[in-house]
């Protein structure tokens, strides 16, 4: 990491069939190889089934998903007189909805289940429902910082 100066924050385009640039996230975390045809095939297909399960609108089940995944607090090392402490301290905007969909990814694709579409599509409704790995990751997060909250005065 670049100690002189911050990295240019590039944006992304919406995607073109639900005008989201949360899409565009999702499908550029789920791309591998540079295959973006083939990964927006698969969410595409993953948020139509999700949202076929929970009888509501795609990109509604995707966005309230995310959110419920998102997390508000996390721990950063911090050296002070020769010990490292866990620091907690909020996420930013950014780095929460960063954080939301790289493990609602990870967490599909630890899945035991048949092909790409149907595991993300299961991690979405999991994490729609307050459920699955994603969910429990935050939960780990939030106990984490609650726990060395007795060192939240050596924020920076």
């Amino acid at each position: 990491m670049s100690r002189r100066n911050q990295a240019v924050k590039r944006e992304v385009l919406p995607d073109p069939l639900y005008n989201s640039i949360l899409v565009t996230k999702l499908v550029n975390q789920v791309m591998l190889d540079g295959k973006k045809g083939i990964a927006q095939t698969i969410v595409y297909s993953a948020m139509q089934t999700a949202g076929e399960k929970l009888k509501d609108e795609p990109l509604n089940v995707l966005t309230t998903a995310i959110e419920n995944i998102k997390p508000k607090l996390e721990t950063k090392a911090r050296r002070v007189g020769g010990a490292n402490y866990q620091v907690p301290m909020e996420v930013s905007a950014d780095r929460q909805q960063t954080l939301a969909i790289r493990w609602l990814v990870m967490f599909a694709r630890k899945r035991n289940e048949r092909g790409m579409e149907n595991k993300l599509s299961a991690e979405i409704v999991d994490a729609f429902n307050q459920a699955g790995g994603a969910i429990k990751r935050r939960d780990d997060m939030h106990r984490q910082a609650e726990a060395n909250k007795a060192f939240a005065h050596f924020r920076w």
